[in-house]
């Protein structure tokens, strides 16, 4: 997750309870973060494109064929 923003890499994590004992709604995260749904919605959906655009996702593919 380093090429993520501190901002997106905590939506993440909360949204899919990374670390945490729990996942959170995005009313929760947005409340966390003082801006709607939908704005987390985006955050999270931007931070999943990166994820997953050919340059990153050749660094998680190697966790993938252990």
């Amino acid at each position: 997750m380093g090429s993520l923003t501190a901002r997106e890499a905590k939506v993440l994590r909360m949204r899919f309870g990374i670390g945490m004992n729990t996942d959170h709604t995005l009313e929760e995260v947005g409340k966390q973060f003082d801006v709607t749904r939908e704005r987390i919605r985006q955050i999270e959906a931007k931070a999943l494109r990166k994820l997953r655009h050919p340059s990153r996702s050749s660094h998680l593919k190697s966790f993938l064929d252990e």
